[in-house]
């Protein structure tokens, strides 16, 4: 089943059946990520068997099935990244969205799968030097990351930003500009970084070509993007996040899918409650919506009026 096809159960295409699957994991289970901070590598630990609990469930939902084989695909694309680069040599680009999120968490988890893998290593060598001894194999160090923000950014966003930051040991480089201009920056700013973990996906804009790695285009600043995540559908990455209960940024339970700046971006209009006026929209979860190209009916220049209610006039829970 592909993610465009609809599971009977429900007149939006959510299987009945697979979202009570999600509710009572979710409810079952304490969040992924504990509400205080703890150590790099006992955060790690943490992610790491819960990923692997979740691959050894014999599943029988078609899409837990798709994410379980999507989940060790992307696996092995960042394992494959630790094995080509030092971790001086790697980032992350994470803004607080759905995407970069499960990638992070994916990181996580091959971090320390790569951490026991070199350790092993080490410890069956009979003659090891500690003046040599690699850096990914000892230490967990904060993670290099990079926020390449919006101009008008969300108040959501940004405290969310700034809890990952802290929650996730992320060593985070902030730049408002455009993406080009941020990256050319942050690359002068870190010139160890040769590769770039990004979170986007085959149906975002410009994703259609790519593969797991890609160099930059010729124009931009020089750097490996990889992509672990380019064939997760939508609902994928929502199925992912809920069924291992991973806390997101609060504006994707106000109906948002897709997220820009205050001023690009408003609820998605295809997740409008019915019978709600304009002066008053509601809006189903994010995690509702189905076809990938749907997405980002809400990442368009924000009306003055009508349904489609500027961002600006909704208020945060």
């Amino acid at each position: 089943m592909t993610a465009t096809e609809r599971t009977p159960g429900d007149a939006n295409g959510i299987s009945t059946h697979r979202h009570d699957i999600l509710k009572s994991a979710s409810s079952a289970d304490a969040p992924l990520i504990p509400e205080a901070p703890v150590d790099l590598e006992t955060l790690c630990g943490r992610v790491h068997d819960r990923v692997a609990q979740f691959l050894e469930e014999d599943v029988q939902d078609e899409v837990l099935k798709r994410v379980q084989e999507q989940t060790r695909i992307a696996i092995r694309v960042i394992e494959e990244a630790l094995d080509r680069y030092s971790l001086s040599q790697l980032s992350l680009s994470y803004n607080g969205g759905k995407d970069c999120l499960v990638l992070l968490v994916l990181y996580l988890s091959a971090l320390y799968s790569h951490h026991l893998r070199s350790s092993a290593s080490e410890s069956s060598s009979s003659e090891v030097n500690s003046s040599s001894c690699s850096e990914s194999s000892l230490h967990f160090y904060p993670i290099q990351s990079v926020y390449i923000k919006s101009a008008h950014a969300f108040p959501e966003v940004e405290a969310f930003v700034s809890l990952s930051e802290s929650l996730y040991s992320l060593s985070l480089s902030r730049y408002t500009a455009p993406m080009k201009a941020a990256f050319a920056s942050y690359l002068a700013d870190r010139p160890t970084v040769k590769a770039i973990f990004v979170g986007t996906r085959r149906t975002d804009p410009h994703g259609s070509a790519l593969t797991h790695f890609d160099q930059t285009d010729h124009g931009w600043p020089t750097f490996m993007r990889v992509h672990p995540v380019i064939d997760w559908h939508y609902v994928d990455i929502w199925t992912f996040i809920r069924y291992l209960n991973i806390p997101y940024c609060k504006l994707y339970d106000l109906g948002y899918t897709s997220l820009g700046g205050t001023k690009d971006t408003m609820p998605n209009p295809a997740l409008r409650l019915p019978g709600c006026t304009p002066i008053d929209p509601q809006f189903k979860p994010a995690y509702e919506l189905v076809e990938d190209t749907e997405e980002r009916l809400g990442r368009e220049r924000v009306p003055a009026s009508g349904f489609q209610t500027p961002v600006k006039d909704l208020k945060s829970p």
